[in-house]
């Protein structure tokens, strides 16, 4: 079933519901918008016509709808996720005038997921499947939700279901395309996400740079970093400092060695959506760059602003989970924080930190198992393949070892560096 299948986690069902929004009902600040321009965004548009909706029929909830979709939007646009608050009030006013409106629940859904509530957003997608077992949508939702807690059997199954219903709609193909890359059909993710732009209307700019961000995300993983930069600048040049594609196109100059304009483009990311994890980004590139000092504080400061989300579901918990691990050599607190992530999530990214987390504290087999765990999925990640090699390593597994150090180098990303560095010193008469 893998091969019939379809980000950059952000909820893909957002996308696509139908969104319109109220301008004053938004309180984000304008310096902190994504988007730098004087013509309104996709989502600034629904914006108007919601606003226009909600003063025309004000005792309907149609427009309170709209108005949470755009504003779900709006949070990916700007990568910022205080929209989603704003969603939820809009989304509570509807509810208000219709109580079971089952479009409005499907939003509270969307909400839930942008907020990184998976278990919740999974078991509301659940409960409205039950309603209506043919809605495109609630598969979308399903989707998303197992996806993002490692349920891939399941999320797989919910994503067949929308391209059965309903063959070649766009929500499909990018859900479809994600599992894909997890299952590791980079080529095949590719072509969905192609087929989903092609068919995306020259106006709907922003929703054209996620499918261009996500192509360049697949083309930059698997070391192709040429193909990755046009798409990127292509991105940009569709939807000006969108912080996906500016953090995307960092990536790029950090594999090409371009250290001190990597650090540009993570600075200008970090303006657009100040965010913990973006910050840590910034940091390692700080430090590539030989800036120490600056680099030291930056850490620093993610440090800091990390461990105050925590304890809430939109966290930054695997990105400090490996500033414990590689960079403050505080083992112990990267396997508790590990420890707490994998308590209510086994997708690759968490199995892989959780594992790493492990490795630091001398676990070897425990995290072994792990990474293997995250890998049978079929996922081709040279960071991943670099752990588990230098996991199987220090297990005293050689050929293992070298064989996953040897995968991690064939992708020639930035991470393949390190795995090479690894191989070189396997080749000497001494071993490692």
């Amino acid at each position: 079933m893998k091969k019939s299948l379809a980000v950059m986690f952000v909820p893909a069902m957002a996308l696509w519901m139908t969104a319109a929004t109220l301008v004053s009902t938004i309180c984000v600040a304008q310096d902190n918008s994504a988007v730098s321009s004087t013509e309104p965004s996709p989502a600034e548009r629904s914006i108007a016509e919601a606003q226009k909706t909600i003063r025309e029929k004000p005792a309907q909830n149609t427009g309170y709808n709209l108005l949470a979709a755009a504003l779900i939007r709006r949070a990916r646009e700007s990568s910022d996720p205080r929209y989603y608050s704003q969603a939820s009030d809009a989304v509570k006013k509807s509810l208000q005038l219709a109580p079971n409106d089952f479009e409005t629940k499907k939003l509270q859904v969307s909400i839930l997921l942008g907020e990184h509530e998976f278990p919740a957003a999974l078991d509301a997608a659940k409960a409205l499947n039950k309603q209506s077992l043919d809605d495109v949508m609630v598969y979308g939702l399903l989707t998303d939700a197992n996806a993002e807690l490692g349920h891939y059997k399941d999320a797989e199954t919910a994503a067949q279901w929308m391209l059965d219903l309903r063959p070649g709609n766009l929500p499909a193909l990018a859900n479809a395309a994600h599992l894909r890359e997890l299952f590791g059909d980079n080529e095949g993710s590719y072509e969905l996400l192609q087929m989903g732009y092609d068919s995306t209307p020259a106006s709907e700019t922003e929703e054209r740079a996620w499918l261009l961000t996500q192509m360049g995300h697949l083309r930059l993983a698997s070391g192709n970093t040429d193909a990755a930069e046009k798409i990127f600048e292509q991105a940009l040049n569709t939807f000006p400092n969108y912080p996906f594609a500016v953090g995307e196109l960092a990536e790029v100059r950090t594999a090409q060695k371009r250290y001190d304009e990597a650090v540009v483009l993570f600075q200008q990311r970090y303006h657009s959506a100040p965010r913990a994890a973006n910050m840590y980004a910034l940091a390692q590139a700080l430090r590539l760059a030989g800036h120490d000092s600056e680099a030291k504080q930056a850490f620093a400061e993610f440090e800091s602003t990390s461990l105050q989300e925590s304890n809430t579901k939109d966290n930054s918990n695997r990105e400090l989970i490996f500033y414990y691990a590689d960079y403050a050599k505080q083992p112990a607190k990267a396997l508790k924080l590990a420890e707490q992530e994998f308590a209510w999530r086994k997708d690759v990214y968490t199995l892989d930190a959780y594992a790493w987390a492990l490795h630091v504290n001398g676990q070897e087999a425990e995290g072994r198992k792990q990474i293997e765990i995250a890998l049978a999925v079929g996922i081709r990640d040279a960071r991943m393949f670099r752990h588990a090699g230098e996991i199987a390593l220090q297990s005293g597994d050689l050929a293992p070892a070298q064989r996953y150090l040897k995968q991690s180098a064939d992708l020639n990303t930035a991470d393949s560096e390190k795995a090479r560095v690894t191989l070189a010193s396997l080749a000497q008469p001494s071993g490692r």
